[in-house]
């Protein structure tokens, strides 16, 4: 596949953006400011590498009109150059186009309904009254289970597992290795011994949410497990049975969310994160990495727990004293109390 070729002035067009320099700079890639060179395009939105910027050898650069004050190459200047570079990197995305039809060794239940503009890869299967919406690309070895439903425009990976009774909005994207539907983790314990409930529930995902590798999203006990419109999930993630997540709420890889919890719209949840179930996280809430949340949120804003990187024997000597802080704070308390008792005998004999 040859790539694509673009006259700068076309791409800033597409931006509503300005150039500053060569408008006809022909643009046949994106990449780093360290490492692009002179047809490719390439952004700073980071203030820690703005020190590669004087030394930078891009065809152009995506700047603000800040940093293109000082910059002597060609730039274009927009408001925000992350957001510059993610709307410009599809035009140079070279991920394969599923051939449209169903591939002969796909197997297709007879009552399942397919569009005919769906993409159904080699070796997918697709289960009983399942259904695929226009537009769907199936990648090979794919599993949709009876009854399961994907919205049209949708985007699986190869190794993609849906079980039954799990219904996908439009343009989701999901790749290799995800679970969804899996069953959840419920047991009842007898005398010792686990007693398995069945998890009689769905998933219901809405619409432009995008689920990463490896990632496992469990159906609901009872009531749908449910994730909203424009969720971000990334890979590895674990959300279990029942848990509600709201409207454009994103996740970092790793993040571990218990049974039964609510997680608000707009939230922000960074990589390692967990939290314990049946618990509610407010709107806006960002929770940063590796923080256990074990209580509610009900206020928006950032939230933390653990302790940052420190060198190593530094750290020894800080976990030693948090073993004494019980000693302590009994201490403190005999402290506080002699030093009650002495200022009310003084006060006392003042009085006299």
């Amino acid at each position: 596949m040859t790539s694509p070729v673009f006259v700068l002035a076309r791409l800033a067009e597409q931006l509503d953006a300005v150039v500053r320099g060569d408008a006809s700079q022909v643009i046949n890639g994106l990449a780093t400011l360290q490492d692009a060179g002179p047809g490719q395009l390439t952004f700073l939105a980071n203030p820690q590498y703005r020190k590669f910027l004087p030394s930078c050898r891009a065809g152009a650069v995506l700047l603000t009109a800040a940093d293109a004050e000082g910059y002597d190459g060609t730039a274009v200047v927009v408001e925000n150059p992350y957001l510059a570079y993610a709307q410009l990197s599809h035009l140079f995305d070279r991920k394969p186009h599923g051939v449209v039809g169903v591939h002969p060794t796909a197997q297709v239940a007879s009552d399942a309904q397919v569009d005919p503009s769906a993409s159904i890869g080699p070796f997918v299967v697709i289960e009983s009254a399942a259904r695929i919406g226009a537009g769907v690309t199936l990648g090979a070895h794919c599993v949709v289970g009876a009854r399961s439903q994907i919205g049209e425009g949708g985007w699986l990976a190869p190794r993609v597992t849906l079980y039954h009774d799990v219904r996908i909005g439009a343009r989701v994207v999901i790749q290799s290795g995800a679970v969804i539907g899996g069953e959840g983790f419920g047991f009842a314990n007898e005398k010792g011994v686990w007693q398995k409930i069945a998890q009689i529930g769905g998933v219901v995902i809405g619409d432009d949410v995008e689920i990463g590798a490896n990632t496992t999203i469990d159906r609901g006990a009872l009531a749908d497990t449910l994730i909203g419109n424009g969720v971000k999930l990334d890979n590895q993630i674990m959300i279990a049975h029942n848990v509600q997540i709201g409207d454009n709420t994103a996740m970092a890889g790793c993040v571990g969310i218990s049974g039964s919890t609510k997680i608000g719209r707009n939230c922000m949840i960074a990589g390692g994160v967990g939290m314990v179930g049946h618990i509610e996280v407010c709107d806006n809430v960002f929770v940063t990495g590796m923080t256990m949340v074990t209580r509610s949120i009900t206020e928006p804003g950032a939230y933390s727990s653990g302790t940052a990187m420190q060198p190593a024997g530094e750290w020894k000597k800080s976990a030693a004293r948090i073993r004494q802080l019980d000693d302590m704070a009994r201490r403190l308390r005999e402290l506080e109390k002699q030093l009650a008792a002495v200022t009310s005998s003084g006060n006392a004999s003042s009085d006299a």
